[in-house]
This record gives structure tokens, sequence and C-alpha cells, in this order.
């Protein structure tokens, strides 16, 4: 909250926007802007009324855009009233009290030096929260999947960060009341780390699943088969159909990322059909054979060539 001035009391802010004094933040907000631009000193160069006017402007906006200031100038108009108080704490005040004595006991607006000085230093007496900090964090995948507890140095002390199991790359972890030191009494800020994880050999990572790109044979492929698939729990047994093409995925349930509530995703196996490239005498026979015995195989012909 600012410290109040006494041209609250003699200067309509709500009429130098052009609005009513219950409009909405948003009106206020279309009508500083409407008349900021227009009165804007780059499009009025030595216009000494629009730069008066510019100013009154941004000082309307000033007291009006903030909701807590405008709702202290907003009482202060209408009861005439200032805050004040002992400790920092809310009392509403009345000028006249403050002069001890009446009307014609001199303008009011001769106390507002003193009056100033005396809210700024409530103010500042209050207790307000430290400033929030940030960190950044580099893991590896296994700590980032699993979860782990580690130390950072944060303004020359030593904090615990608690890694919850399945944290993403770059997501950000708020470690409560380790910022800032509060002041006067409040409380201490918050510290925000940034988390970075580092790429597995094998696994890759879709939110809660994860996924492998697992070679298989020509034969494989084009037979069937049963195949070992690692885990991170170790592995497990795929079936591959006959037929099954380069790109086809199979999941396997259960086997991805556990995430901090105990929900599990999957593993996403990506099969890539590989072709020999060192075929022995009898084997190129055999292709030849098996090319010969299928000779409406065209894997091209839903190009129409």
């Amino acid at each position: 909250m600012r410290t109040m001035r006494k041209e609250w009391l003699d200067t309509d802010y709500y009429a130098i926007l052009g609005v009513k004094s219950d409009a909405s933040a948003k009106d206020i907000k279309q009508a500083y802007r409407k008349l900021a631009q227009q009165y804007h000193p780059d499009k009025n160069a030595g216009d000494t009324v629009a730069e008066g006017r510019f100013k009154e402007v941004n000082e309307a906006y000033e007291v009006l855009g903030d909701t807590e200031t405008r709702k202290e100038y907003d009482h202060a108009r209408e009861m005439g009233y200032f805050v004040g108080g002992p400790g920092g704490g809310q009392q509403y005040v009345r000028v006249e009290d403050l002069m001890g004595g009446g009307a014609g006991s001199g303008s009011p607006f001769d106390l507002f030096g003193g009056l100033g000085d005396l809210l700024g230093r409530q103010m500042g007496s209050r207790p307000r929260p430290g400033d929030d900090l940030t960190a950044e964090m580099n893991l590896s995948f296994h700590d980032a999947v699993s979860g782990t507890t580690r130390q950072l140095s944060v303004n020359g002390q030593m904090v615990k960060v608690k890694i919850p199991r399945g944290v993403n790359d770059g997501a950000r972890i708020r470690v409560r009341g380790r910022g800032g030191p509060g002041r006067n009494g409040g409380p201490a800020g918050d510290l925000y780390v940034t988390v970075h994880v580092a790429e597995h050999p094998i696994f890759g990572r879709s939110g809660k699943n994860l996924t492998i790109d697992v070679p298989i044979s020509f034969i494989e492929a084009s037979l069937g088969a049963e195949i070992d698939v690692p885990t991170l729990d170790g592995k497990v047994r795929l079936r591959i159909p006959p037929g099954t093409q380069t790109g086809k995925t199979f999941r396997v349930r259960d086997h991805g990322v556990e995430d901090g509530k105990g929900n599990r995703g999957d593993l996403l196996v990506v099969v890539a059909v590989t072709v020999p490239e060192n075929l022995t005498d009898e084997g190129k026979e055999l292709l030849e054979q098996f090319r010969k015995q299928n000779p409406n195989d065209n894997p091209r012909s839903h190009l129409g060539v």
C-alpha cells in the first residue's frame, strides 16, 4: 500500500480518465491506454497542454490501476480520512482530529508533509516477506525417474531439495521458506529450483511413458518371434507377430515412469526391421527363390507404380 498524498482529496482521477467511479479494472485500463496514446509526447512534440494531460493521465492510472491503492483513494475521498495508527496498524483518523481543532484551525494540507513521513515510516516498519530466489540443478535420468534428495548451496547455506518421483526436465520445484530473509519479522521467501534431466543412452521419455527403439531382424519381422526388451526394472518378453513392419509400436503396460501419486506410465517399444548387410551365397540364393515365389509382392503398389 502506498502513502497517501494530499492531491487525493481534491483531484478526481476518474474524471481525468473519463470513467465512472464504479468502472471495472478493464475499463480503467482501456481508458488509460487510449488517452496515453492520444497525448503521448511522441505524437505531440512541443505541445505543453498535451504534455500536461499525459502526466495527469499517468498519475491517474498509477492510483486507479492498482487495486489496493484505488480502495484507499476511494475511501479517502468519500470520508476525508487518512490511514494512520501506531505500530504500523491500520486506523482511520480524521484530519480535524490530527489538527486538534475545527475547520478554522488552518488548512489541513499543512499537515501532509509530516503525515506523509509518518505514514512512510509506518509502512516501512510493517512485516514484509523475503524475496523469492531461483536456482538450477542437474539430475541424472535415473534420479529424475526414481526421485531423490539433493543439497544446494544458496547464499552460502546448504538447502535440502526433495526431488519427487517422475520429475520432468525443466520442472520448477518450490522449497518453501528457503528464499531471502523476511523484513521486520516477515516470513522468508521461497526457493524455486529448475531441474535439468540428462538423457538416457537407450530410453526416451514422453510424460509418464518411456520409449525405446528396438531392432528386429528381417526373419523375426516376417515369421514372428518372441524377443527380450530391456526396462528400467530388468527385461520383459515381447511377442512380435508375423508381418511386423518398421515403426510398429508395442505397449508394455506399467513399465514406464511412476509419478508422485503412484500412477505409472507404460513402455512404448518401437521396432525397426534391419536388413542383413553380409549375406552368404546360400542366403542370397534363398532370397532369390523367395522373390521368384512371390512375384506380386510389391510394397509400392499403393503409389501406383
